[in-house]
């Protein structure tokens, strides 16, 4: 029957009354003088020993207004006693229209307000409520603010045809519009425990790439289904959109947040056997994985996790979620000096490669090691021009030293007025300080293209150990550039790179992405935020993970579609990352693997639980 809440609590009896006179709150004459009473809430037609259903009513004592500006929307319910203290900010409810559309909508405020003109705020019932194990509720009002999120409705035959009662099960076909509609007073809410009411109403795909469960409040949202979680997905077909993988996702946390053991399971979803993605010739193919991995972390993708078993294992099968290590995982190792790689912790293939100075041949920024101003780096491109035309395309780094040294060079740029003798000083001193890296006594990766680049292979490329940050900074530059070049070139060198849809997932994107004034700053910016734009077309996504979001240059934070966010406790790397406020106070109070996932071509913005388990081998031990 239909729920108008529960008028136990309303009950005024003579131990009530007493009290009010011990209070001195007045006799039972005085207490005529509050506004309602018992007699205003006699229920009529009510069976007093029906069943309740729902959690309370939408009431209108201070207004019941649905506006297009949000500020002037005023919605709110009255929430009975026996369900006050299950209901959170951030919970999601239905009240339903009788025409059988429904307004689904999440709680955003929640406050007590007196049922009666009483000053509570007095020694009586101060020393009353201290002497009492559980809160009188009895004179208080519980009433919630609701945030309109979304009207469904069914557009099925069946629905047309019916009577005004909403289906159930899967004979729905749910649908979503703005809220363009105002509830009835006294319409009965209830929680959404729905799955198909919920994931309609927050606009979260059914099919796609697994991210987590949906949460409020650091709790999983339940509901009477099997599994009784709710599954977060990312849309992963053409046929519903883009592929958001395409749109580019950034990944954002502090240290200790879980945002290393989140992106691996993400990047495992990727890698599934059954991941396909149509190329324009008509093939479908498994996308390529390039991991920079600074801290060693990503090459153990390659390996199980013992600790996941096979409980754990039946319920990801369940829900559709890849796990396992990923045998076709191999480590290319750069080899820089001489510096050793140890890879005790994981069994993934090994491959060392070197960076041919032949690169920086279109790619003049990778042999600057410091800033430089226009008119030196104009200088240094057309020093590496006249080199590579004189020497070849097979010219060495130690051969371009050379060059440089040539004194008789010197004076010749100098007197025709091609390069000052100061700004020729000043690009000799730059880009001296890369014998380690390029050159050394490994094959080319661009002899490596084939093995590097694999339809649903990972590649990982650890930088742990090499000391020398101006030496990463090009090993990961370098790669990432080719990478990019290949893909976006209408003639490209590299056939395997244009037909392969790639991810290019980059750790401590902040080193490299940083915004800075200094000519071959602006040189990666621009190639990075050139791929963001092209990357729907060219089958390339950006994958970036950081604890550091503020350090993000803005032209490629602006292309990113998907950001995930964990904890993070520094408040301009929580402003940074531009997710509605009410997601943004959280942030800081978030356990480990707890996110919040903005993507609005995907869904509503939502708090999420990734898994308790990494889905490969994860950590040291």
């Amino acid at each position: 029957m239909t729920d108008l809440g529960d008028f136990s609590e309303f009950d005024t009896d003579s131990t009530s009354e007493s009290a009010a006179e011990a209070d001195g709150t007045g006799s039972r004459a005085a207490n005529a003088e509050r506004t309602t009473g018992p007699a205003d809430f006699e229920p009529t037609g009510v069976e007093p020993d029906g069943e309740d259903v729902g959690i309370g009513t939408i009431c209108v004592s201070q207004g019941l207004r649905i506006a297009e500006d949000e500020d002037d929307t005023s919605l709110r319910a009255y929430v009975t006693r026996g369900n006050r203290s299950s209901i959170r900010i951030g919970s999601y409810v239905i009240a339903p229209y009788p025409d059988g559309e429904t307004l689904f909508c999440r709680i955003t405020g929640l406050e007590y307000a007196q049922q009666y003109r009483a000053d509570d705020a007095t020694e009586i019932h101060a020393r009353r409520a201290m002497r009492r194990d559980e809160v009188d509720e009895a004179d208080y009002k519980f009433v919630a603010s609701l945030e309109p999120v979304a009207v469904l409705y069914d557009d099925s035959a069946e629905q047309r045809s019916a009577s005004g009662r909403t289906q159930s099960g899967d004979d729905r076909e749910l649908k979503r519009r703005m809220t363009d509609r105002v509830p009835k007073p006294q319409t009965v809410i209830r929680r959404a425990n729905d799955t198909t009411e919920i994931k309609t109403g927050l606009k979260i795909p059914e099919d796609g790439v697994f991210l987590g469960h949906l949460s409020v409040g650091g709790e999983k949202v339940r509901t009477a289904a099997t599994p009784p979680t709710i599954d977060y997905r990312l849309k992963d077909d053409y046929e519903a959109g883009d592929p958001l993988v395409f749109r580019h996702t950034l990944i954002a946390g502090g240290t200790g947040s879980g945002k290393t053991h989140g992106a691996k399971n993400i990047l495992r979803q990727y890698l599934a056997e059954e991941r396909r993605y149509p190329m324009e010739d008509g093939r479908e193919v498994g996308p390529a994985v390039v991991q920079f991995d600074p801290q060693d972390e990503y090459a153990q993708m390659h390996d199980d996790n013992p600790d996941l078993d096979d409980e754990y294992a039946r319920r990801l099968e369940r829900e559709g979620v890849a796990y396992g290590g990923v045998s076709d995982a191999t480590a290319f190792v750069p080899k820089v000096g001489t510096a050793s790689y140890a890879a005790g912790h994981h069994r993934a293939e090994q491959v060392e490669f070197t960076i041919p100075f032949s690169m920086c041949r279109t790619r003049p920024w990778l042999v600057s090691g410091g800033s430089l101003n226009d008119n030196q780096y104009g200088a240094l491109t057309y020093l590496i021009d006249r080199f590579f035309r004189e020497y070849g395309d097979g010219g060495s780094y130690a051969e371009f030293k050379s060059f440089l040294d040539d004194p008789a060079l010197r004076e010749e740029l100098d007197e025709s007025g091609r390069v000052h003798e100061a700004t020729y000083d000043a690009v000799r001193r730059r880009v001296f300080g890369f014998d380690d890296v390029f050159d050394q006594d490994a094959r080319p990766i661009t002899d490596l293209i084939h093995e590097f680049v694999r339809p649903g292979g990972l590649t990982v490329v650890p930088t742990y150990h090499i000391s020398n940050t101006r030496a990463t900074e090009a090993v990961v530059l370098a790669l990432s550039s080719l990478l990019i070049d290949e893909k976006l070139s209408n003639d490209p060198t590299h056939g395997r790179i244009k037909e392969t849809p790639l991810v290019l997932g980059m750790d401590e994107a902040h080193n490299f992405l940083t915004d800075a004034d200094s000519v071959q700053a602006r040189k990666v910016i621009t190639k990075f935020t050139e791929a963001a734009k092209q990357g729907r077309k060219e089958r390339l996504g950006l994958f970036l993970i950081t604890q550091d979001p503020q350090d993000i240059d803005d032209a490629v934070f602006k292309q990113i579609n998907t950001t995930v966010v964990l904890n993070l406790g520094d408040e301009d790397a929580i402003k940074s990352v531009n997710i509605p406020s009410n997601l943004e106070s959280k942030v800081p109070y978030m356990e480990k693997g707890q996110m919040v996932v903005y993507s609005p071509d995907n869904s509503e913005p939502v708090e999420l639980i990734g898994l308790s388990k990494c889905l490969t081998r994860h950590g040291r031990d």
